[in-house]
């Protein structure tokens, strides 16, 4: 008899056979041979170097398109493109300057992918505004990308810098650097948060961009946060814009759309929300545990399968009337009916020293951060949920953590106190954070003890915050959408907001943070849509049938 484990090996199996199948097809359509050179340190066979050297061999078993060799450091090929670390891996060095320091394993195993695809079709990919900024460009650009193998967003900044490599690669090269194999460097450019970009040596982005943002940073040399478009935008015409890519968004373009209305989720962001950096969602019905990454992948590839995804816009205003105007970064798109779905950011602290060190060991994410600090002091501020978690997150990836919190008791659920209790994670009560210091990287922390009112310096090397989410309602308020008391859209049971034709959903309401509420809320809200729009309420309670 064929028991559970069996059949979900058999399973694990067969999909693994579909995706090395496809992997094969695509790679053996590349209409070039792609030199993969991997350089290695002669007598160095630790860790790292074995990891690069499998995942490499791996791809080449998949295909004779791939021309994998390996060279020693010091050798002629080494000097002649200038090759000092090891394990380093460069790709057709003949052709291009992409080079990846350390192990594209994880996260990364998307960008070594990626790298091996472009390179191959020698075909940027670029769409004709982010070209248009990148023929701006007339002086070189040596790009650095920090990335780790745990960021989900790093490969799409690692995208970015490959294509724009590729589209001239007279002015552009591009060197990745894994932050857990080259933690000098990291240090060296104070590169505690990732993706991090420099280009000849200056930062021009935190975090992952939609590619006409990253030209432009590339262009002017500083951090860009809004792109406009020099041509007129392109024009859609829908039924339904759901604002946010997160739980509620993706749930709400999905039964749109299988309600018959043709819908466009527009997400200027990661796919996914905050759930795409929790590390594990626990009691999530049909998975006790899951990664949060995990659950987005099966969450969008549900969503694909029903709704087009306008991912790495911005959407700068919303004319309501008759048929809805929504502008974005990009286009322009001609609705009935919005959704917005806009979540919920970090809550900041607020204290001295918070924006400054921030991406220098003040990080929101441990699922993205986390690795650098393995072995390392950090502390975790908060008493909740998400605070618990990502102690717990950090604590089990060999990070020495405590807890910070204003309170005396922890807010979080049970099992999560008994996890914190178990492991004996320090936790300091009635502890506030009143600064955080260091002159390049967080050095210390002032923190203020509510209770005796004594005021002490802590030793750290890295402040984790996890206090909570502020609602983005800032396109909401643009509107003149109400409120309530607390900031979050007011809305009724059927999510219509104080404006005809607009919608909410998710954790923009406010209510309990949990995905399956978002979700549920992404789903009314769509069936109210629907509802609205086959029966207009307005025009039933003016007496019109």
């Amino acid at each position: 008899m064929t028991n559970h484990h069996d059949m979900n090996n058999q399973e694990d199996a067969r999909l693994g056979q579909e995706v090395e199948a496809q992997l094969k097809e695509v790679l053996n359509r590349l209409p070039n041979v792609v030199p993969v050179y991997l350089f290695t340190r002669k007598g160095q066979d630790d860790a790292f170097v074995k990891a690069a050297r499998d995942l490499v061999r791996a791809f080449r078993s998949l295909s004779k398109k791939i021309d994998f060799r390996e060279y020693e450091l010091g050798g002629e090929l080494a000097r002649k493109w200038n090759v000092n670390r090891s394990p380093s891996i460069l790709f057709d060095p003949e052709r291009f300057s992409i080079r990846y320091l350390g192990v594209p394993y994880g996260e990364e195993g998307r960008t070594l992918l990626a790298a091996i695809l472009l390179v191959g079709m020698r075909a940027s990919g670029l769409n004709e505004q982010t070209r248009n900024v990148l023929q701006k460009i007339d002086t070189p650009r040596e790009i650095k990308l920090f990335v780790s193998a745990t960021c989900p967003y790093c490969p799409d900044q690692a995208i970015n810098a490959i294509k724009t490599v590729i589209e001239n690669p007279r002015l552009f090269s591009l060197e990745m650097i894994d932050i857990q194999s080259n933690a000098d460097l990291a240090e060296r450019y104070s590169a505690y948060s990732v993706p991090q970009t420099f280009a000849n040596d200056v930062l021009i982005a935190q975090g992952a961009q939609p590619e006409e943002l990253f030209a432009l940073s590339l262009e002017k040399m500083e951090p860009q946060s809004v792109f406009i478009p020099e041509s007129d935008a392109q024009v859609v015409e829908t039924d339904v814009v759901i604002v946010g890519g997160g739980p509620a968004g993706l749930s709400a373009g999905i039964y749109t759309v299988r309600s018959g209305l043709k819908t466009a989720v527009i997400e200027r962001g990661p796919l996914g929300g905050q759930v795409a950096t929790t590390p594990v969602v626990e009691n999530y019905p049909g998975f006790a545990r899951v990664p949060g990454k995990a659950l987005v992948d099966i969450l969008v590839s549900h969503a694909l399968e029903y709704v087009q995804i306008y991912h790495g816009e911005e959407v700068l205003d919303i004319l309501p009337n008759d048929t809805v105007e929504v502008i974005t970064s990009r286009r322009k798109f001609l609705c009935r009916a919005v959704i917005l779905a806009t979540g919920a950011t970090y809550r900041r602290l607020g204290v001295p020293g918070e924006s400054r060190l921030a991406g220098r060991g003040v990080s929101y994410c441990a699922t993205c951060d986390g690795p650098l600090f393995r072995g390392k002091q950090v502390i975790v501020v908060g008493g909740g949920n998400s605070a618990t978690t990502e102690a717990l997150h950090l604590y089990n990836i060999g990070v020495q953590v405590t807890l910070v919190h204003r309170r005396d008791t922890l807010r979080a659920q049970e099992h999560l106190v008994r996890n914190i209790r178990d492991n004996s994670i320090p936790v300091l009560w009635n502890t506030e954070v009143q600064e955080i210091k260091g002159k390049e990287r967080v050095s210390e922390v002032v923190l203020y003890n509510n209770k005796t009112r004594e005021t002490s310096s802590l030793p750290t090397n890295g402040v984790f915050i996890a206090i909570g989410y502020n609602p983005t309602v800032e396109l909401a308020q643009k509107l003149g959408i109400e409120l309530t008391p607390d900031g979050f859209i007011k809305h009724d049971s059927h999510h219509r907001t104080s404006i005809r034709g607009i919608y909410s959903a998710g954790d923009v309401e406010g209510g309990y943070k949990q995905i399956v509420t978002a979700m549920g809320q992404g789903t009314e809200a769509a069936l109210s849509v629907y509802e609205d729009l086959m029966h207009p309420y307005w025009q039933v309670q003016q007496g019109v049938v």
